[in-house]
Parts: structure tokens; C-alpha cells; sequence
């Protein structure tokens, strides 16, 4: 290879490090949601204590430090099953913790579900091999654990839902979409907010990925290789590309056959693409697939702007719950 060619190889990767961690840096600087400042005035919160139900925190799933879960039961434990509400956490795939969702998992257990907040593997100096991929499938793996405690506790599940915020939401839509099939128990739903669901360049416009040139294309694959933990040697737009992406994107394992979906995104989101968000919202429309929509048009990845879109969002999941599962 000349030494021209190495420079340029060289600049690339560069580049790519940089588009990497200005991704890392603006999630982390946007994970903030609603429920942690509550404009609603407790509307969608619990008072949280031993008559409304109780709480175990830190069951193991799995063999590393962060495979943990916490698991939120309902009060009353006389029914005869119990639907299961997973919630993921937000933080960039960098950062967060289960605990953070901990007012959330309250709300829904109040309702009569039981609960449950899980950790991954964060990406770190630590878990520099973490990645979207390796994440998904501690979440897949983590299921039959959360629901064999349940039982343990005393509480049979036979239905779930998933859901989570920004990182969590892009978790829970491959569970919901991808793994659905080897889910122990029935998925009937998946909510979430602003949560990356495809991997396009030309979406990627908060990031100047859409350029098209050698030094963009190639912090694109840097980037989305990093997400997806293994190199993408295929050109973008072929069907080659979307193989090679796919066990990271819940947009291309949406089918006729996948459940009803409830999302919330934000206009002007600089962290991660709403234009992606306009191709998840096409793909459920083209397979027919039951779902709410709701887009904040004065909001960015917090959703800061549109209090009354966002709570008629967090209204919906309540709706959605009564419809699809419904407290027996």
C-alpha cells in the first residue's frame, strides 16, 4: 500500500473514531425524559410502598457484573397470571442504570402488572467489545430469568409487553420484532420512546453521514460497526448492506405479523435520526401492523417541548395495555 493510500486509510478510521464519539457524547448528554422531572403532576406516578406492591432488586440473569434485574410485584398476588412489563433503560449504550426507571416501574406495577428494569453491558473502557448486538441479546437471554423469578415470587406470567427509553427503546423493538418467536411467553406489545430503529447514512443527517463522501461513508461503517460489533464491508443501499445490519435494526424484521407498537419521537432530534423514525412509521403502515404515532414537533431526543403530545403518549400506553393486555 503507497504511503499516500495510508494517510487516507489512516484519515478515514480517524474520522470514524470521531463520528463515534460525538454519537456517544450527544446521547449523553440527552437522556433526560419526562418521567424524571414530571410535568404532570404525579399523574403518572406511584406512592410506592407495601400496599401497593413490593420490589427485589438485583437478581442475576447471567455471569457479568451488569447482568442484573429488578422485578416490581403487585400488592395482590391472587390471580391466577399476571402480564410482564419490561422496561429498558436510556443512556447512549454507554450509560444508565435500571434504577433510574424505577418511578415508571412503580406507575405500571400499580396497575396490576408486574414489572421489571434490567441492566446490560454498557459500552466502556471496561466492555470496549459492548455493542447494540451484544446488548439485544442479554436482554433475550435475561427474559427467562425475569419470568422464572416471578414465579418464584409467587406471580405466573403468561403475556409480556417490552418497552424503554432511547437506547432501551432500540432494545425493546428487537426484542419485540427479532426475538419475538423465541420469547417464552406471548409479546403482545412494544412501546417506546425516540429509539434508533435503522441504520441508512442518508437518515443520519445530524451527524453529516448523508455527505456521501469517502470520509463520511467511511465514519458511517465505523460508527454502525461499532453498534453492530462487527466491520461493514457492504455497500450501502444493497441488499448485502441490510443483511449485514439487520440483527440491529428492528425495521427490517418488521412483518405483517408483528405486534402492535406504541412510539413518541421528537421533530428536531439531533441524537438520533428522526428521519429513521419515518421509515419504522412507514414500515408498520405497509404491513398493516396496529400502532400510534406521535410526533413532539417543537422537541428534540427529551421530548422537552411537547408536554401535552407526551402525555397524551404516556395516556396511550395505559390504552394500549387494556387492549392488548389487560389486567385479568
Amino acid at each position: 500500500m503507497s504511503k499516500e493510500k495510508k494517510v487516507k486509510r489512516k484519515g478515514r478510521v480517524m474520522w470514524g473514531f470521531i463520528y463515534v464519539f460525538t454519537f456517544i457524547a450527544a446521547f449523553l448528554g440527552s437522556i433526560l425524559f419526562k418521567m424524571k422531572h414530571d410535568p404532570f403532576g404525579g399523574e403518572f406516578k406511584a406512592e410506592w410502598n407495601d400496599s401497593v406492591g413490593r420490589v427485589y432488586t438485583d437478581i442475576a440473569y447471567g455471569e457479568g457484573e451488569a447482568n442484573k434485574f429488578d422485578i416490581y410485584v403487585p400488592a395482590d398476588d391472587s390471580r391466577d397470571s399476571y402480564g410482564l412489563v419490561v422496561y429498558l433503560h436510556a443512556g447512549g449504550f454507554t450509560s444508565g442504570d435500571k434504577s433510574g426507571d424505577a418511578g415508571m416501574l412503580e406507575w405500571l406495577c400499580s396497575k396490576g402488572y408486574v414489572t421489571a428494569g434490567i441492566n446490560y453491558t454498557l459500552f466502556s473502557d471496561a466492555h470496549p467489545d459492548a455493542s447494540v448486538y451484544s446488548q439485544s441479546m442479554e436482554i433475550k437471554e435475561s427474559i427467562p430469568y425475569v419470568i422464572a423469578e416471578a414465579e418464584k415470587l409467587g406471580y405466573h406470567i403468561d403475556e409480556m409487553a417490552i418497552s424503554g427509553g432511547s437506547a432501551g427503546c432500540c432494545l425493546a423493538l428487537l426484542y419485540a420484532y427479532r426475538d419475538v418467536k423465541d420469547s417464552p411467553v406471548p409479546v403482545k406489545m412494544v412501546f417506546g420512546a425516540v429509539g434508533p430503529s435503522s441504520f441508512y447514512p442518508e437518515d443520519w443527517k445530524c451527524y453529516g453521514l448523508d455527505i456521501g463522501s469517502e470520509e463520511s461513508n467511511a465514519a458511517a461503517r465505523a460508527l454502525f460497526g461499532a453498534m453492530a460489533g462487527k466491520e461493514i464491508k457492504s455497500e450501502f443501499g444493497t441488499p448485502e448492506y441490510d443483511e449485514e445490519i439487520k440483527d440491529i435494526s428492528a425495521l427490517l424484521w418488521i412483518d405483517e405479523n408483528s405486534v402492535p407498537t406504541l412510539l413518541a419521537y421528537g421533530k428536531y432530534d439531533k441524537v438520533q435520526p428522526y428521519e429513521g423514525s419515518q421509515r419504522l412509521l412507514k414500515a408498520l403502515e405497509d404491513n398493516h401492523v396496529p400502532h400510534d404515532y406521535y410526533l413532539c414537533g417543537h422537541s428534540g431526543h427529551g421530548l422537552q417541548n411537547d408536554n401535552k403530545v407526551y402525555g397524551e403518549y404516556t395516556r396511550k400506553i395505559l390504552e394500549y395495555l387494556d387492549t392488548y393486555m389487560p389486567v385479568k
